[in-house]
């Protein structure tokens, strides 16, 4: 029996404003939507280029029949305005490196029991690999899915950093851009379940999904991907994102 997820007003709001915008100022290029469930609980995890992501992989899964919630970082939602409007749309803020970091696993896995569609970006910022190809990521993607024993579907997305480049703050609309999207099937994550979610399975399970995303950005790019992945922790710096994975 498929049960409904309740849709806030302030989630139609958002949608109602944005989804014009971006019909009219990008082009789209979209494949294997066929590949997310209509129903149920889902973890839907993408690479990360740019701060415009958010929006055009947010256009992508609406228009292919659900409504996401994103994690993202807490300082976005201490906005007076738009902090209260994503919260009241449902989005789960993310209080990095405190005692309370958990809250957002918890409810994004309380979202999943309820067959809601979550969209994490297991980078946890975008990437800092000098040709934007996906890095090494944290395990939050992959604890989600395991603790929720819901399908996780890679998605890999490419245009978003022509709009909003890395390191710039304004915004480059014109000429239109096409975003590119790309959902891949399922991850095989079934040989995992139901076992210790220690860090190794853990680690395996994410490498398997940073894989299936670089490969399908690999597809969209039409180039090989670098032999290794970039490890942030090996090198200092790095921008912060809004969006972000635990």
């Amino acid at each position: 029996m498929r049960v409904a997820v309740y849709i806030s007003p302030a989630y139609k709001l958002i949608k109602a404003i944005m989804r014009p915008l971006m019909m009219a100022l990008t082009k789209r290029d979209w494949r294997g939507a066929q590949n997310i469930p209509q129903t149920g609980g889902v973890v839907v995890a993408v690479n990360h280029t740019s701060y415009f992501d958010p929006l055009a992989v947010g256009h992508f899964v609406v228009d292919n029949g659900r409504a996401p919630r994103f994690l993202g970082k807490v300082e976005v939602f201490k906005n007076p305005i738009l902090g209260r409007l994503f919260k009241a749309a449902g989005q789960i803020p993310v209080h990095r490196g405190t005692a309370i970091a958990a809250v957002a696993l918890r409810d994004a896995i309380a979202g999943l029991e309820r067959g809601e569609c979550i969209v994490v970006y297991p980078e946890g910022t975008t990437t800092r690999d000098p040709d934007l190809w996906p890095m090494k990521a944290k395990t939050g993607a992959a604890r989600m899915a395991l603790m929720a024993n819901v399908p996780l579907i890679p998605v890999a997305q490419w245009g978003p950093e022509q709009v909003i480049p890395d390191k710039a703050y304004n915004i480059r609309l014109f000429p239109i851009k096409t975003m590119h999207v790309l959902a891949g099937p399922p991850v095989d994550l079934d040989d995992l379940r139901g076992k210790e979610l220690t860090s190794d399975l853990l680690e395996e399970a994410t490498e398997r999904i940073m894989s299936a995303i670089t490969a399908l950005l690999a597809e969209i790019r039409g180039e090989q991907p670098p032999a290794e992945r970039f490890d942030p922790r090996k090198h200092r710096g790095g921008a912060s994102s809004w969006v972000t994975s635990q």
